[in-house]
């Protein structure tokens, strides 16, 4: 199964907008239980999860933080519902185990948000239930002290590509472009989080969702070249072979192979 290029986070005090989040192209919609919910707000919009559940809605939920007042109602409220996933907030090896030992099965998204969860992203990619690390870029600039959320943190951006490799997570999910009226940074921003190794990126409104998912997509020529890799490969019949004039071995064949299961197609 492909996962997900896209998540588009919609407030879980806002329940009409899920159904239209859900039909915006997203590949995933995060009801957010956290940041979008004022105190006063947090057991209606915990409600309103539940009910989205309880009607067959899908999605994946940000719960409250360890250290919060909420953190154990919304583990309680969500035992009895079927989320895709859960979004776990300022990471730690001490709060993914938490949400493990209360819901147990459940897919768990690491979000990394602090230089504590980042400094403990080994641990971390280990722990029980965890299948993809997000990068909360907002929060890790405010928590870091670094005043930008772009290229300056891309060093925290390839710990948590490799970490993802080393415990054979997907490929992780970058964080959000605060720019919304100029569509050119968000391009340009999700075609360096590609480069850098980064499969899916978060949203944070749905004009965002379809520039995102095309900008995940291996483009036209990616995949010509994959295709004449492979079929290169296909009637060398075990010799060596070349390829626009260079050497096809492991690491190119398998990227080749990449290349054409991200566009959807089945490889040789």
């Amino acid at each position: 199964m492909r996962m997900p290029r896209s998540y588009l986070f919609v407030p879980g005090r806002m329940p009409e907008r899920f159904t239209k989040a859900a039909g915006s192209g997203a590949d995933a919609i995060i009801l957010d239980l956290e940041d979008a919910v004022g105190p006063e707000a947090k057991p209606e919009a915990r409600a309103n999860v539940v009910r989205w559940f309880g009607s067959g809605g899908t999605g994946v939920v940000r719960i409250n933080g360890m250290e919060s007042p909420w953190f154990d109602d919304d583990l309680a409220a969500l035992a009895s519902c079927d989320a895709t996933a859960i979004m776990v907030p300022k990471a730690t090896p001490e709060s993914l185990a938490a949400v493990a030992e209360k819901l147990p099965g459940r897919a768990l998204v690491a979000l990394i948000e602090t230089a504590e969860g980042l400094a403990a992203l080994r641990l971390s990619v280990t722990c029980p239930g965890v299948v993809r690390l997000a990068f909360g870029n907002l929060d890790f600039g405010a928590d870091t002290r670094i005043p930008g959320t772009g290229a300056i943190l891309d060093p925290a951006r390839f710990e948590i590509v490799l970490a993802s490799r080393l415990g054979g997570l997907a490929q992780p999910i970058d964080g959000v472009t605060a720019e919304l009226k100029d569509a050119g940074i968000l391009g340009e921003e999700v075609a360096r989080s590609r480069m850098l190794g980064f499969g899916a990126k978060l949203c944070i409104h749905p004009a965002q969702v379809m520039a995102t998912n095309e900008e995940f997509r291996p483009s036209e020529a990616e995949v010509d070249w994959a295709t004449r890799v492979l079929s290169a490969l296909s009637e060398a019949a075990g010799s060596v072979v070349q390829v626009d004039g260079k050497m096809v071995d492991r690491p190119v064949i398998e990227r080749a192979r990449q290349v054409l299961a991200d566009a959807g197609q089945a490889a040789e």
